[in-house]
């Protein structure tokens, strides 16, 4: 790019430096990593960059920061890791960025092109190794087409379906000479529903009883979102959200009927199956949002089953009609689909606002008051004091484990973009993340919700958040236990416990040993105040929670799982 910031101007420059040239172009600010010998000529272009460069403790903790840049933003996260044990303990965060339609980018350092080929030091083939979990995976081999390779890699991940793009950089290849050809991105494929799609579409709204929305996915935006709720408005329809997908659509509107997540509410889960019209936009419609499939028809259906009609409107073409039948799909993203609807004028009488009230009023129901615990620490009050504590704009990153349920349950998303977890459910997922948000925005409040185990898996980020000075929050929710598979190995094998069971550090004095601010909490009354003391220290934080490993769910004990289990 030249330095008026015009394009067209061709620059004869290393292969690296393109690389990185073309990152400045594509709008990059940040990127992850971890350091490798493999790719020491980036790092080099990278030194007077102006990106800022965060460097991890563990390849695994930077592509997982990488995929919630690339959710946050909507543009692809960028990570750079070094070839073999980097590649693949970065393959965790490729996984999530696949299921969750991430745009990500994962550029790999490769063994020297004079040596491929004999299983050298570190040697993989990045191509097999990524390809069944990659929109695209390939390596440069020719410096002059580094330019070409890296655009392709933008373009693939965040058109149609979004995802993960893993490009290997050989390292001599690195260092030879490479033109530069200073031309604008390309923005992003931006497919449309047709008109006879939407008349199509209207009409089967208008003749619906019980219809409702469904919006997940990526590729969404501030603007469609708010499109989003005018059309809900007009049309006073209910609109739920897929799993780890709530920030799309305003908890309080009384529009709202909750999402579709693990242990959703089972009247929501009721009120869709009995719904004639639902119109899905955005998401894949998974294994969780679908209820373990149960919700809409499947292509392999018993015949007479009923199901409600089904209308699927997504950016990958590939994904309709994929896993369930529907009576309408509409190749659209979520953003053009959203701004064409918003131009319908609502119907002149209320067709449905009982049905949304209804659901709407069920989804208060559900979230409003704690259920009871056993111990000392009741984790349902402390989410509720959350939400009503936080400042709207607040970021919760979370990774996976039975103490997610009570995110989900209650707190209640306000704003676009203040939800980062993982769909696939991934552990490990919450303080990269956090650290992520924090880096991108220094003055949101970003609080990183864990697992005792779940935070072990990449809690070694915390020293990242205290090197670049992050003030994140970390709660370590603490029962000693891997708490989803003892809950399903009691339910399975009661009273066989085996391998489930952790013996945890004091994770307070961990936060200090690392320079961070630590606190121990034991009483639900006191969370206030650690917290209150842990966001006044202006330092990465953790909130060491410790609750008993009986209230393995909320409403539900070991005890009385265990139980039923021997009855």
């Amino acid at each position: 790019m030249s330095a008026d910031g015009s394009f067209g101007r061709t620059q004869t420059l290393t292969s690296a430096q393109v690389l990185v040239e073309r990152l400045i172009a594509h709008g990059v600010t940040h990127v992850f990593c971890v350091p490798g010998e493999s790719y020491l000529a980036v790092l080099d272009a990278l030194h007077d960059a102006a990106i800022e460069v965060i460097v991890c403790r563990q390849e695994g903790g930077a592509a997982f920061m990488a995929e919630a840049y690339g959710k946050a933003t909507g543009k692809p996260g960028v990570c750079f890791v070094t070839r073999g044990p980097g590649a693949t303990n970065a393959s965790a965060g490729v996984h999530v960025a696949q299921q969750d339609s991430t745009p990500m980018i994962l550029f790999v350092g490769q063994v020297d092109t004079t040596v491929r080929g004999r299983e050298s030091f570190q040697e993989m083939d990045y191509a097999q190794v990524f390809g069944s979990m990659t929109k695209w995976a390939s390596e440069l081999d020719d410096a002059g087409r580094t330019a070409e390779y890296v655009d392709r890699a933008f373009h693939t991940a965040a058109s149609g379906r979004p995802g993960p793009v893993v490009l290997a950089l050989p390292k001599n290849v690195l260092t030879e000479k490479a033109q530069n050809a200073e031309r604008a991105p390309k923005p992003a494929c931006e497919t449309a529903p047709s008109a006879r799609e939407l008349t199509r579409l209207k009409a089967m709204l208008l003749a619906a009883k019980r219809p409702m929305l469904l919006i997940g996915g990526s590729r969404w935006d501030e603007a469609s979102r708010a499109a989003i709720h005018r059309f809900a408005e007009r049309f006073d329809v209910p609109v739920i959200t897929s799993y780890r997908r709530a920030p799309l659509f305003d908890a309080r509107d009384p529009r709202y009927g909750g999402d579709l997540g693990l242990a959703a509410n089972p009247k929501l889960a009721a009120r869709v199956k009995a719904s004639d019209l639902v119109i899905a936009v955005g998401t894949r419609i998974s294994e969780i949002t679908s209820q373990g499939y149960g919700l809409f028809a499947t292509h392999d259906a018993a015949p007479g089953a009923t199901h409600p009609k089904l209308v699927h409107v997504h950016p990958g073409a590939e994904e309709l009609d994929k896993v369930f039948a529907t009576d309408l799909a509409i190749h659209a993203t979520p953003q053009a689909f959203a701004a064409a609807v918003d131009k319908w004028t609502g119907p002149e009488e209320a067709l449905w606002s009982e049905h949304t009230r209804d659901a709407h009023a069920d989804h208060l129901a559900w979230t409003g008051r704690a259920t009871p615990q056993p111990g000392e620490v009741n984790l349902g009050e402390i989410m509720i004091w959350l939400r009503e504590t936080l400042p709207m704009d607040a970021v919760i990153c979370n990774g996976s484990g039975n103490f997610a349920a009570w995110i989900h349950r209650f707190y209640r998303f306000r704003e676009f973009g203040t939800h980062l977890a993982s769909t696939s459910a991934s552990m490990g997922y919450g303080v990269p993340a956090a650290v992520a948000m924090q880096a991108i925005d220094r003055s949101r409040t970003v609080v990183s919700i864990n697992g005792d185990g779940d935070f072990l898996m990449n809690g070694q980020e915390f020293a990242t958040a205290v090197q670049y000075s992050l003030p994140i929050v970390v709660l370590v929710f603490d029962n000693g236990v891997y708490g989803t598979i003892r809950m399903h190995q009691e339910r399975a094998y009661p009273g066989r416990v085996s391998g489930t069971a952790l013996k945890n550090p004091d994770f307070a004095a961990y936060a200090r040993a690392f320079g961070g601010f630590g606190a121990t909490v034991e009483r639900t009354e006191d969370f206030p105040a650690a917290f209150e003391a842990a966001r006044a220290s202006g330092l990465p934080s953790i909130v060491h929670v410790k609750f008993d490993a009986d209230g393995i769910a909320p409403g539900k004990t070991l005890s009385e799982i265990r139980a039923a289990a021997r009855a």
